[in-house]
C-alpha cells in the first residue's frame, strides 16, 4: 500500500531516508514530501516517530473529479459509515490545483457534504463538524483531474506537545530536526559531542536535539498516551504496542542523557520562554539556559566537550531582511569560541549565509513555511588553512558574470516553479566566449558544481587568445555562481589531426547525485565526454514519467538509464532497458539502487540495439529511442543514425502492443526523417519544439523528437 508523507520544501530527502529506517518498503520524494509503500503499521510508526514529516495520509480513494459534483458523487459512494460513526466529530484539510475547482474551502465543504449525506442515508444521523480536535481528519487533493480521500492519521506533526511559550518567530520542529540532522546530530552526540545555540529563541532547536538524544520519540508529548484519531480503520492494538515500546526507549534514554545544551539569548524574555519549554519537556535541568549577547561568546562559555554542534537560526524576517552585522558578529563569536567544531546555520538566504564569514562545506535550500532560506554546515567553523584572496576579475571575466547573473534572474521563476536542479546557465551567450556551461545541483547538500565544455575555436584565433579567454569564462562562471575550482568540471578542445576533439578528460571516479522530478540520478562530471544526464531531454524525460504508469516500458540505446528511472518512479508495470555498454548498464543499476527500484520487473539486456530488436518477441506499450549519430563498435558493426534509422523503427514499431506509443530523439543536426518510407509503417507527428526545455531555447536544434504510433 502506498500512503504520504508530506514535509516542507527541502526536507523530502532526509524524509524519504528516515520513513526508510522506519521500516516503509520504498520511500520515493516527491514536491513536499515523499510516496511510501508499506503497511499501516508503517504509517503507525512514521506517526508516533517521524520528526521530519509535517502529516502522514493514508489513502482511501482515488478518482477522476471534472467539477464539483464528480467530487461529491465519488466521495458519497465510499462506505462512511466503515470509516466513521454518525457521532463523531469530523474536520476536512483541501488543497487544490487546476481549473476544475479553484477553491480550496469549497472542496472541503463538498467533500464534508458527501460525508454528512452518506452517514445520515446510513443512520439517519450525522457527524458534527470541530475544526480543532476532531475524531476523525480527512485530507484531500485535487489536481490533474483527479481527487485523492485521505485519512490524516496524526494531524499536524510539527506539534511535539512541550510548547507552552514561543517568540516572535518560533521555528517548527520538523525545521529543526532538519538543522540538527544536516549537522551530524545526534551522531555526534554519542561521539561525545555537545550542542549549543548562541540565539536560542525559545529553545526549539536546543529542546529538539536533547529530545533526539534522549531517543524520545516526538509523538509520546503529543498524544499523551491516546490514539491520534478515532478512524475506525486505526489499529488501536498495535498503536499501543509501537508507544509501549517507545515509553521504553525513552526511560533508558533519559536516565542516561548527558546535560551537554547550551542556550543563550540577548532577549531575557527569550530564555524565560525557553525554560517553560523545556520544562514541560521534561528537559528542565539537561540544559543550561543564559541571557547573553552573541558577541560575548567565549571559548569557556561551552563547557569542557572538545567537540560539537552549533545549531542556530539566527534572525529575519518575512522578507528575508536582517542585519548583516549580527551574522557577522556570529560568525566571528565562533570562529573564537568554537573553532574546532561543526555548525548547522539556517540563515535567510546565501547573501546571509556569506556574511557570516564562515566557508560552508555543504549548502541546502530549505523552506521556513513560505521563505526559501538556505542552511549552512560548517565542518569545522575555521579550517587550519585559509585560502588566498581572489584575485580582482577582468574586464572579460566580469562581462561573462554579469551575463550570468542576468540569466539565472531571468530563469529563476521557471526554474523554482518546475523544481529545476541542473540546467543550461550559458550557452557561447558573448560570443568571444564560446563555451556551454551547465549547472548540476547536489540533491542532499545543495552544492552547485559546473560542467563547462570549450567550442573550438574558428582557425582564425590564435591560441593563446582562446586560451585566455577560456580562462577568463571560467573565472567569470566560478564568481557569479559562487562555485570553487574544485567543483568546476572542464571539457576543452585540443587540436589535433583531423579537427577538434575534447581533451583533458580526468579519472576521479567521481559521482555525484542529482534530482530531477522524482527521482534521483548518478552524474559523473569529470572522467567522461557527457555526465550521464542529457539535459536538453529533461521535457521528454519528465513525459514519459507522465505516461509510464502501469505500462510496460522498453529503453533502447539506454545509457545511463535515466529515463528508465524516471518510468519506473512513474508507475510503469515492467521496464527493459537496452544497451551495449556495460558502463553504462551498471550505471542504470546504481540509478536504480539510488531509486529503491529492483526485482524481475526491471530488465537489463547487454546487446546491440538492433540485433536485439530483431531477436525479441515482446510487446511494450511505451518505448524511448534515442540512438547515437553513429557507432563503429566491433560487436555492432557500424551505425549511422541516418542510414539506418528507417530500418531501426521498422523494428521497433514491431513491438508496440496495440495502442503503443514510440518516441524517437536523436542529436545530428543534420537528421533527415525518411517521412515517408516510416509514414508506411507508422503514424509520425514530429514534437521537436515541445520537447526543448526554455535553457536551451537559444539552441532549438539540439535534438529532433518524434512520436510514433503503429498503423
Amino acid at each position: 500500500m502506498r500512503f504520504f508523507a508530506s514535509c516542507a520544501k527541502g526536507l523530502e530527502y532526509l524524509l524519504a531516508d528516515e520513513l526508510a529506517a522506519l521500516g516503509c518498503r520504498r520511500a520515493t520524494a516527491a514536491v513536499a514530501g515523499v510516496n511510501a509503500e508499506g503497511e499501516l503499521a508503517n504509517a503507525q510508526r512514521a506517526v508516533l516517530w517521524s520528526r521530519l514529516a509535517s502529516r502522514v495520509l493514508w489513502p482511501l480513494a482515488e478518482y477522476d473529479c471534472d467539477g464539483d459534483q464528480a467530487l461529491y458523487d465519488g466521495a458519497r459512494a465510499l462506505p462512511w459509515h466503515e470509516h466513521l460513526d454518525a457521532g463523531m466529530t469530523l474536520a476536512v484539510d483541501a488543497h487544490v490545483s487546476g481549473g476544475a475547482i479553484t477553491h480550496a474551502r469549497f472542496a472541503a465543504q463538498r467533500l464534508k457534504d458527501a460525508v454528512v449525506d452518506a452517514l445520515r442515508a446510513h443512520s439517519g444521523a450525522r457527524p458534527d463538524v470541530d475544526v480543532g480536535a476532531p475524531d476523525l481528519r480527512l485530507n484531500l487533493v485535487v489536481r490533474k483531474g483527479r481527487a485523492i480521500v485521505s485519512v490524516d492519521l496524526g494531524g499536524p506533526l510539527h506539534r511535539r506537545g512541550w510548547r507552552i511559550a514561543q517568540g516572535d518567530a518560533p521555528l517548527k520542529e520538523t525545521l529543526a530536526a532538519a538543522v540538527l540532522l544536516r549537522g551530524g546530530w545526534p551522531r555526534l552526540y554519542h561521539e561525545g559531542g555537545a550542542l549549543l545555540d548562541p540565539m536560542c529563541g525559545s529553545g526549539t532547536l536546543l529542546i529538539e536535539g536533547a529530545l533526539m538524544a534522549a531517543d524520545v520519540a516526538p509523538g509520546l508529548l503529543r498524544y499523551d498516551g491516546r490514539a491520534p484519531t478515532r478512524w475506525h480503520g486505526f489499529d488501536v492494538a498495535g498503536w499501543e504496542a509501537l508507544v509501549d515500546e517507545a515509553l521504553a526507549r525513552e526511560r533508558a534514554g533519559r536516565a542516561a542523557l548527558k546535560p551537554v545544551f547550551d542556550g543563550s539569548d540577548a532577549d531575557p524574555a527569550a530564555i524565560r520562554a525557553a525554560r517553560e519549554n523545556a520544562t514541560a519537556a521534561g528537559l528542565r535541568d539537561a540544559i543550561r539556559w543564559q541571557v547573553r549577547d552573541v558577541a560575548s561568546l567565549g571559548a569557556g562559555d561551552v563547557g569542557a566537550a572538545p567537540r560539537g554542534l552549533v545549531a542556530c537560526n539566527p534572525p529575519y524576517d518575512a522578507r528575508l531582511a536582517a542585519d548583516p552585522a549580527l551574522y557577522r558578529s556570529l560568525g566571528v563569536a565562533l570562529r573564537r569560541a568554537v573553532p574546532g567544531w561543526r555548525a548547522s546555520l539556517l540563515c535567510g538566504d546565501r547573501e546571509l549565509a556569506f556574511a557570516t564569514g564562515l566557508r560552508a562545506k555543504k549548502t541546502y535550500a530549505m523552506f521556513n513555511g513560505a521563505l526559501e532560506c538556505t542552511l549552512v554546515v560548517c565542518d569545522p567553523v575555521q579550517p587550519e588553512r585559509t585560502q588566498a584572496a581572489p584575485r580582482e576579475l577582468s574586464e572579460g571575466a566580469r562581462m561573462v558574470a554579469n551575463r550570468l547573473r542576468k540569466t539565472l534572474r531571468a530563469s529563476r521563476a521557471w526554474r523554482e516553479r518546475d523544481g529545476i536542479d541542473c540546467f543550461r546557465a550559458y550557452d557561447a551567450d558573448i560570443p568571444e566566449y564560446a563555451a556551454a556551461v551547465d549547472v548540476y545541483t547536489e540533491a542532499d547538500s545543495r552544492a552547485r558544481w559546473l560542467h563547462v565544455q570549450e567550442y573550438a575555436a574558428p582557425p582564425e584565433i590564435p591560441e593563446a587568445v582562446a586560451r585566455r579567454r577560456f580562462g577568463e569564462l571560467l573565472a567569470g562562471a566560478a564568481d557569479a555562481l559562487e562555485v570553487p575550482r574544485e567543483r568546476i568540471a572542464v571539457k576543452t578542445r585540443a587540436r589535433g589531426k583531423g579537427g577538434s576533439k575534447y581533451g583533458h578528460m580526468a579519472h576521479r571516479g567521481e559521482f555525484i547525485t542529482v534530482r530531477e522530478g522524482d527521482v534521483r540520478l548518478q552524474v559523473n562530471l569529470f572522467d567522461y565526454l557527457d555526465t550521464g544526464l542529457f539535459l536538453d531531454h529533461r521535457p521528454l524525460r519528465l513525459r514519459l514519467a507522465a505516461e509510464a504508469r502501469g505500462k510496460r516500458f522498453l529503453n533502447l540505446f539506454c545509457y545511463t538509464g535515466a529515463v528508465t528511472v524516471h518510468a519506473a518512479v512513474g508507475g510503469a508495470a515492467q521496464t527493459t532497458s537496452v544497451d551495449l555498454s556495460a558502463t553504462y548498464l551498471e550505471w542504470l543499476a546504481d540509478n536504480l539502487r539510488g531509486n529503491r527500484i529492483g526485482g524481475t520487473r526491471h530488465r537489463i539486456a547487454q546487446a546491440d540495439a538492433m540485433a536485439w530488436l530483431r531477436a525479441d518477441r515482446g510487446q511494450y506499450d511505451l518505448v524511448f529511442c534515442d540512438p547515437p549519430t553513429f557507432s563503429n563498435s566491433a560487436r555492432a558493426g557500424d551505425f549511422d543514425v541516418q542510414r539506418s534509422h528507417v530500418e531501426l523503427l521498422r523494428l521497433a514499431v514491431a513491438r508496440l502492443a496495440p495502442g503503443g506509443v514510440l518516441y524517437f530523439s536523436n542529436n545530428f543536426r543534420r537528421f533527415r526523417l525518411a517521412h515517408d518510407a516510416v509514414s508506411a509503417f507508422a503514424e509520425v507527428e514530429d514534437i521537436s519544439a515541445a520537447t526543448i526545455p526554455p535553457d536551451f531555447a537559444r539552441n532549438p536544434r539540439i535534438h529532433r523528437a518524434w512520436r510514433l504510433v503503429a498503423r
